[in-house]
Protein backbone atom coordinates (compact mmCIF):
# COMPACT_ATOMS: atom_id res chain seq x y z
CA UNK A 1 0.00 0.00 0.00
CA UNK A 2 1.59 3.37 -0.97
CA UNK A 3 0.15 6.12 1.11
CA UNK A 4 0.43 9.13 -0.67
CA UNK A 5 -0.81 11.25 -4.22
CA UNK A 6 -2.25 8.98 -6.27
CA UNK A 7 -1.00 10.09 -9.97
CA UNK A 8 -3.07 11.97 -12.12
CA UNK A 9 -3.85 11.77 -15.48
CA UNK A 10 -2.84 13.15 -18.62
CA UNK A 11 -1.40 16.71 -18.22
CA UNK A 12 0.24 19.14 -19.90
CA UNK A 13 3.80 18.39 -20.32
CA UNK A 14 6.24 20.36 -18.63
CA UNK A 15 3.57 22.19 -15.70
CA UNK A 16 3.64 21.87 -12.24
CA UNK A 17 2.07 23.77 -9.19
CA UNK A 18 4.04 25.20 -6.83
CA UNK A 19 3.75 22.10 -4.25
CA UNK A 20 5.66 20.64 -6.73
CA UNK A 21 2.36 18.09 -7.61
CA UNK A 22 1.10 17.32 -11.46
CA UNK A 23 -1.93 18.04 -9.86
CA UNK A 24 -5.35 21.28 -11.32
CA UNK A 25 -7.64 19.24 -8.45
CA UNK A 26 -8.26 22.50 -5.71
CA UNK A 27 -7.76 21.75 -1.95
CA UNK A 28 -10.23 21.68 0.38
CA UNK A 29 -10.90 25.08 1.56
CA UNK A 30 -9.17 27.24 -1.15
CA UNK A 31 -12.46 28.41 -2.46
CA UNK A 32 -12.20 26.03 -6.09
CA UNK A 33 -7.82 27.94 -6.14
CA UNK A 34 -5.18 25.53 -6.84
CA UNK A 35 -2.57 25.05 -4.60
CA UNK A 36 -0.31 27.98 -5.77
CA UNK A 37 0.35 29.02 -9.33
CA UNK A 38 1.42 27.46 -12.44
CA UNK A 39 4.49 26.63 -13.02
CA UNK A 40 6.75 25.88 -15.94
CA UNK A 41 9.79 22.76 -14.90
CA UNK A 42 11.37 23.60 -17.59
CA UNK A 43 11.79 26.85 -16.43
CA UNK A 44 12.41 26.53 -12.52
CA UNK A 45 14.68 24.77 -10.79
CA UNK A 46 17.87 24.55 -12.73
CA UNK A 47 19.67 21.12 -13.33
CA UNK A 48 23.05 19.98 -14.67
CA UNK A 49 21.90 18.67 -18.27
CA UNK A 50 25.21 16.30 -18.15
CA UNK A 51 23.95 14.84 -15.20
CA UNK A 52 19.95 13.68 -16.77
CA UNK A 53 19.36 10.61 -18.29
CA UNK A 54 16.78 10.22 -21.24
CA UNK A 55 13.65 9.42 -18.46
CA UNK A 56 14.78 12.59 -17.04
CA UNK A 57 16.11 11.17 -13.44
CA UNK A 58 19.58 11.48 -12.34
CA UNK A 59 21.98 9.18 -14.69
CA UNK A 60 23.84 6.62 -12.32
CA UNK A 61 26.87 7.80 -10.28
CA UNK A 62 25.87 11.48 -10.73
CA UNK A 63 24.44 13.72 -8.41
CA UNK A 64 22.71 16.17 -10.16
CA UNK A 65 22.91 19.93 -9.09
CA UNK A 66 19.81 21.77 -8.42
CA UNK A 67 19.10 25.65 -7.11
CA UNK A 68 17.70 24.26 -4.05
CA UNK A 69 17.16 27.95 -2.63
CA UNK A 70 14.86 28.67 -5.64
CA UNK A 71 13.11 25.24 -5.65
CA UNK A 72 12.08 25.90 -2.14
CA UNK A 73 10.99 29.54 -2.89
CA UNK A 74 8.52 28.20 -5.25
CA UNK A 75 7.34 25.20 -3.48
CA UNK A 76 6.61 26.54 0.12
CA UNK A 77 3.90 28.51 -0.27
CA UNK A 78 1.92 27.14 3.00
CA UNK A 79 3.33 28.65 6.20
CA UNK A 80 2.22 28.37 9.95
CA UNK A 81 0.22 30.71 11.33
CA UNK A 82 -0.59 31.54 15.25
CA UNK A 83 -3.80 29.36 15.06
CA UNK A 84 -2.27 26.27 13.85
CA UNK A 85 -5.11 25.23 11.68
CA UNK A 86 -6.17 21.32 12.23
CA UNK A 87 -4.87 18.49 9.90
CA UNK A 88 -5.64 15.60 11.87
CA UNK A 89 -8.99 15.52 14.30
CA UNK A 90 -9.98 12.41 15.79
CA UNK A 91 -12.51 12.24 18.08
CA UNK A 92 -13.90 9.49 20.39
CA UNK A 93 -12.36 6.74 19.23
CA UNK A 94 -13.13 3.31 20.41
CA UNK A 95 -11.69 -0.51 19.25
CA UNK A 96 -12.76 -3.30 20.00
CA UNK A 97 -11.89 -7.39 19.74
CA UNK A 98 -13.71 -9.76 21.22
CA UNK A 99 -14.28 -8.87 25.10
CA UNK A 100 -11.05 -6.68 25.22
CA UNK A 101 -11.40 -2.72 24.70
CA UNK A 102 -7.84 -1.88 23.07
CA UNK A 103 -9.31 2.12 22.70
CA UNK A 104 -11.81 3.39 24.56
CA UNK A 105 -12.56 7.17 23.68
CA UNK A 106 -9.91 8.83 22.24
CA UNK A 107 -9.46 12.22 21.28
CA UNK A 108 -6.58 13.59 19.38
CA UNK A 109 -5.95 16.59 17.23
CA UNK A 110 -2.50 17.43 15.72
CA UNK A 111 -1.83 21.03 13.99
CA UNK A 112 -0.15 22.35 10.89
CA UNK A 113 3.86 22.51 11.88
CA UNK A 114 3.62 20.93 14.87
CA UNK A 115 5.21 18.11 16.32
CA UNK A 116 3.62 15.31 18.08
CA UNK A 117 4.18 12.16 20.01
CA UNK A 118 1.98 9.20 20.51
CA UNK A 119 3.19 7.40 23.42
CA UNK A 120 2.75 4.90 25.98
CA UNK A 121 3.68 0.84 27.05
CA UNK A 122 2.96 -2.24 24.99
CA UNK A 123 -0.44 -2.88 25.04
CA UNK A 124 -1.82 0.33 25.53
CA UNK A 125 -3.53 0.78 22.54
CA UNK A 126 -1.60 3.10 20.51
CA UNK A 127 -0.46 1.09 17.59
CA UNK A 128 -4.42 0.07 17.11
CA UNK A 129 -4.84 4.08 17.38
CA UNK A 130 -2.25 4.76 14.96
CA UNK A 131 -3.70 2.49 12.30
CA UNK A 132 -7.33 3.86 12.95
CA UNK A 133 -5.78 7.36 12.31
CA UNK A 134 -4.00 6.07 8.99
CA UNK A 135 -7.61 4.43 7.95
CA UNK A 136 -5.88 0.85 7.99
CA UNK A 137 -8.35 -0.27 10.89
CA UNK A 138 -12.08 0.99 11.06
CA UNK A 139 -12.96 1.86 14.56
CA UNK A 140 -16.12 1.03 16.28
CA UNK A 141 -17.41 4.49 17.57
CA UNK A 142 -15.80 8.04 16.95
CA UNK A 143 -14.38 9.29 13.54
CA UNK A 144 -11.09 10.35 11.97
CA UNK A 145 -10.87 13.15 9.98
CA UNK A 146 -7.49 14.37 7.64
CA UNK A 147 -7.11 17.50 6.03
CA UNK A 148 -10.58 17.96 5.99
CA UNK A 149 -11.40 14.43 4.80
CA UNK A 150 -14.03 12.42 6.99
CA UNK A 151 -12.78 8.88 7.29
CA UNK A 152 -13.74 6.11 5.80
CA UNK A 153 -15.82 7.06 3.11
CA UNK A 154 -12.87 9.94 1.72
CA UNK A 155 -10.04 7.97 2.71
CA UNK A 156 -8.24 8.07 -0.61
CA UNK A 157 -8.68 11.51 -0.84
CA UNK A 158 -6.86 11.88 2.70
CA UNK A 159 -4.12 9.80 2.05
CA UNK A 160 -3.39 12.28 -0.88
CA UNK A 161 -2.22 14.65 2.57
CA UNK A 162 -0.33 11.60 4.29
CA UNK A 163 3.17 10.48 4.20
CA UNK A 164 4.06 7.45 6.21
CA UNK A 165 7.94 5.79 6.95
CA UNK A 166 9.10 3.68 9.80
CA UNK A 167 12.27 2.15 10.75
CA UNK A 168 11.84 -1.39 9.77
CA UNK A 169 9.97 -0.94 6.30
CA UNK A 170 12.89 -2.22 3.37
CA UNK A 171 14.60 -0.69 0.52
CA UNK A 172 15.23 -2.08 -2.76
CA UNK A 173 18.91 -3.13 -2.72
CA UNK A 174 19.39 -2.85 -6.63
CA UNK A 175 18.64 0.56 -6.79
CA UNK A 176 20.28 3.67 -6.33
CA UNK A 177 18.99 6.44 -3.89
CA UNK A 178 17.91 8.77 -6.25
CA UNK A 179 16.44 6.15 -8.86
CA UNK A 180 14.67 4.90 -5.90
CA UNK A 181 13.37 8.23 -4.80
CA UNK A 182 12.35 9.17 -8.28
CA UNK A 183 10.22 6.13 -8.80
CA UNK A 184 8.72 7.03 -6.19
CA UNK A 185 8.03 10.72 -6.84
CA UNK A 186 6.33 9.84 -9.93
CA UNK A 187 4.00 7.62 -7.89
CA UNK A 188 3.14 10.22 -6.18
CA UNK A 189 2.03 12.05 -8.90
CA UNK A 190 5.15 14.29 -9.29
CA UNK A 191 6.14 14.85 -13.02
CA UNK A 192 9.50 15.82 -12.60
CA UNK A 193 10.99 14.38 -9.12
CA UNK A 194 13.95 15.27 -9.85
CA UNK A 195 14.15 18.80 -7.51
CA UNK A 196 12.05 17.21 -4.90
CA UNK A 197 14.60 14.32 -4.26
CA UNK A 198 17.59 16.69 -4.46
CA UNK A 199 15.92 19.10 -1.95
CA UNK A 200 15.23 15.95 0.54
CA UNK A 201 18.30 14.49 0.21
CA UNK A 202 19.98 17.91 1.36
CA UNK A 203 17.84 19.01 3.85
CA UNK A 204 18.78 15.42 5.68
CA UNK A 205 22.11 15.87 4.91
CA UNK A 206 22.24 12.84 2.48
CA UNK A 207 23.11 14.07 -0.59
CA UNK A 208 26.19 12.73 -0.71
CA UNK A 209 24.34 9.22 -1.21
CA UNK A 210 22.28 10.02 -4.20
CA UNK A 211 24.32 7.77 -6.21
CA UNK A 212 24.92 4.85 -3.85
CA UNK A 213 23.04 1.63 -4.36
CA UNK A 214 20.60 0.43 -1.60
CA UNK A 215 22.47 -2.56 -0.50
CA UNK A 216 25.55 -0.02 0.04
CA UNK A 217 23.49 1.80 2.72
CA UNK A 218 23.76 1.46 6.43
CA UNK A 219 20.72 0.49 8.56
CA UNK A 220 20.34 4.38 9.85
CA UNK A 221 20.89 5.48 6.48
CA UNK A 222 18.12 3.75 5.11
CA UNK A 223 15.86 4.80 7.62
CA UNK A 224 16.72 8.68 6.03
CA UNK A 225 15.82 7.45 2.88
CA UNK A 226 12.63 6.45 3.87
CA UNK A 227 11.42 9.07 5.56
CA UNK A 228 12.92 11.21 2.41
CA UNK A 229 10.43 9.19 0.34
CA UNK A 230 7.39 9.77 2.83
CA UNK A 231 8.14 13.92 2.02
CA UNK A 232 8.44 14.29 -1.69
CA UNK A 233 4.97 14.83 -2.27
CA UNK A 234 4.91 17.12 0.44
CA UNK A 235 2.31 15.97 2.53
CA UNK A 236 0.28 17.92 5.18
CA UNK A 237 0.30 14.86 7.63
CA UNK A 238 3.60 12.78 8.20
CA UNK A 239 3.52 9.60 10.50
CA UNK A 240 6.63 7.77 11.49
CA UNK A 241 6.87 4.69 13.45
CA UNK A 242 10.28 4.47 15.34
CA UNK A 243 12.26 7.01 13.39
CA UNK A 244 15.39 6.64 15.25
CA UNK A 245 15.05 3.56 16.49
CA UNK A 246 18.70 1.96 16.92
CA UNK A 247 20.58 4.92 15.61
CA UNK A 248 23.87 6.05 16.01
CA UNK A 249 23.74 9.96 17.28
CA UNK A 250 24.47 11.24 14.29
CA UNK A 251 21.66 9.49 12.40
CA UNK A 252 19.33 10.48 15.19
CA UNK A 253 20.89 14.23 14.97
CA UNK A 254 20.19 14.41 10.85
CA UNK A 255 16.68 12.80 11.03
CA UNK A 256 15.60 15.47 14.06
CA UNK A 257 16.97 18.18 12.09
CA UNK A 258 15.59 17.44 8.70
CA UNK A 259 12.15 17.31 10.53
CA UNK A 260 12.09 20.31 12.07
CA UNK A 261 12.96 21.66 8.64
CA UNK A 262 10.10 20.05 7.50
CA UNK A 263 7.98 21.28 9.84
CA UNK A 264 9.15 24.69 10.07
CA UNK A 265 9.72 25.05 6.22
CA UNK A 266 6.79 23.06 4.43
CA UNK A 267 3.99 23.37 7.87
CA UNK A 268 3.82 19.31 7.84
CA UNK A 269 2.14 18.05 10.95
CA UNK A 270 4.43 15.40 12.42
CA UNK A 271 2.84 12.22 14.45
CA UNK A 272 5.84 10.31 15.84
CA UNK A 273 5.48 6.85 17.62
CA UNK A 274 8.62 5.74 19.38
CA UNK A 275 9.68 4.09 22.76
CA UNK A 276 12.97 6.15 22.96
CA UNK A 277 12.02 9.33 25.42
CA UNK A 278 15.41 11.26 25.07
CA UNK A 279 15.10 11.46 21.29
CA UNK A 280 11.03 12.01 22.07
CA UNK A 281 12.46 15.37 24.17
CA UNK A 282 14.47 16.39 21.72
CA UNK A 283 12.30 16.24 18.53
CA UNK A 284 8.78 17.05 19.62
CA UNK A 285 7.02 19.81 21.24
CA UNK A 286 4.42 18.25 22.40
CA UNK A 287 3.14 14.70 23.77
CA UNK A 288 0.33 12.67 24.08
CA UNK A 289 0.57 9.55 26.47
CA UNK A 290 -1.68 6.55 26.13
CA UNK A 291 -2.30 4.06 28.76
CA UNK A 292 -5.61 1.21 29.12
CA UNK A 293 -6.71 2.72 25.74
CA UNK A 294 -7.41 5.91 26.93
CA UNK A 295 -5.60 9.53 26.63
CA UNK A 296 -4.34 10.05 30.27
CA UNK A 297 -1.58 12.87 29.76
CA UNK A 298 -1.31 15.41 27.16
CA UNK A 299 0.77 18.80 27.37
CA UNK A 300 4.59 19.57 26.66
CA UNK A 301 6.97 17.14 28.05
CA UNK A 302 8.18 18.75 31.05
CA UNK A 303 4.76 19.79 31.89
CA UNK A 304 3.62 16.23 31.28
CA UNK A 305 6.87 14.99 33.60
CA UNK A 306 6.11 17.35 36.24
CA UNK A 307 2.02 16.44 36.03
CA UNK A 308 3.43 12.72 36.98
CA UNK A 309 5.92 13.92 39.84
CA UNK A 310 9.19 13.23 37.92
CA UNK A 311 11.77 14.69 36.34
CA UNK A 312 11.23 13.11 32.33
CA UNK A 313 9.23 11.05 29.95
CA UNK A 314 11.17 8.15 30.36
CA UNK A 315 10.01 7.59 34.30
CA UNK A 316 6.46 8.91 33.41
CA UNK A 317 6.72 5.84 30.54
CA UNK A 318 7.68 3.44 33.56
CA UNK A 319 5.50 4.27 35.62
CA UNK A 320 2.65 3.79 33.47
CA UNK A 321 4.45 0.37 32.41
CA UNK A 322 4.23 -1.26 35.68
CA UNK A 323 1.50 -2.46 37.88
CA UNK A 324 0.90 0.54 39.54
CA UNK A 325 0.54 2.80 36.57
CA UNK A 326 -2.18 0.94 34.90
CA UNK A 327 -4.65 1.25 38.00
CA UNK A 328 -3.59 4.90 38.87
CA UNK A 329 -3.62 8.12 36.82
CA UNK A 330 -2.45 11.26 38.02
Amino acid sequence: MVIGPRTSGARPPGWLTRSGRDDRSPRPGTGGRWDGEQVDARQSPSVDDAGVDGAGGPRAGHVPRYSLAKFVGRCNTRRVGPDRSLVLRASGLVKRYRRTIAVDGIDLDVGAGERVALLGPNGAGKTTTLMMLLGVVSPDAGWVEIAGHRLPKERSEAATHVGFAAGYLPLPERLRVSEFLAMFGRLYGLAQPGPAVALGLERFGISHLAANMGNELSSGQRTLVGIIKATLHRPELLVLDEPTASLDPDVALRVRSGLERLCAEDGTALLVTSHNMVEVERLCERVVFVAGGRVVADGKPAEVAARFGVEDLEEVFLHLASDEGRVTRP
